[in-house]
């Protein structure tokens, strides 16, 4: 049977949340399509068999991406990203208040898609000539299963230092790379309210979507 469009998009949510998951030995220690395949295996083994996560339980979810993805993303980069050359002319303060915000609001939209993993797996896909000693990588995959495949692309970065690993920093799904999506909203916000508006429309946000958990 066909899903839908939202079904495969919070599917896919899951899946990303699952390869951005690592131990610190996984991700010093793995090329970063092992890391990938491995990490995604075991999280979403672990997520299948957790009714809590599975349920949406948001206290539950968020100790979990807090104390396990994101350490091993490089979240700063992400916001930064997402803002574009207003970033530059923020303040500490802000910058600080902008990755806050952000955060509250990848982890509730990685909270919506506990309750779509199914019986699905992740594929990963042989990476490309020139990849190997490379250090910033797109690693391919797959969620398959029931349905038609969920393409699934990470953008890794080799962190400078001994035994640091691998960090996400981007991830495409179905053709669209997230931070592309998020740095077009963000910059209709600060070209009419500033960084303080991106601020403030951000935490609006999270607190609705918190309102309605």
């Amino acid at each position: 049977m066909m899903m839908n469009r939202r079904t495969l998009t919070r599917i896919a949510g899951a899946a990303a949340l699952a390869a951005a998951v690592a131990t610190p030995s996984f991700a010093a220690d793995l090329a970063p399509d092992a890391m990938v395949l491995k990490v995604s295996g075991e999280t979403l083994a672990a997520i299948k068999a957790d009714r809590a996560l599975q349920g949406g339980d948001i206290n539950k979810i968020i100790a979990l991406v807090d104390s396990k993805v994101m350490p091993h993303v490089d979240f700063a980069r992400m916001t930064a990203s997402a803002v574009g050359p207003a970033w530059r002319n923020a303040t500490p303060a802000q910058k600080g208040q902008l990755q806050q915000e952000f955060k509250r609001l990848l982890v509730r939209t990685y909270a919506g898609a506990f309750n779509a993993v199914g019986n699905r797996e992740v594929k990963v896909l042989p990476m490309r000539a020139g990849s190997a000693g490379a250090n910033d990588v797109v690693v391919r995959s797959q969620l398959v299963g029931s349905g038609d495949p969920v393409s699934l692309d990470y953008r890794l970065t080799r962190t400078p230092g001994k035994g640091l690993g691998w960090k996400a920093y981007n991830l495409n799904i179905g053709g669209v790379w997230m931070i592309d999506s998020y740095k077009q909203q963000f910059a209709q916000e600060v070209n009419t309210k500033g960084i303080d508006g991106l601020i403030a429309t951000l935490a609006a946000k999270n607190k609705s979507n918190a309102a309605g958990k």
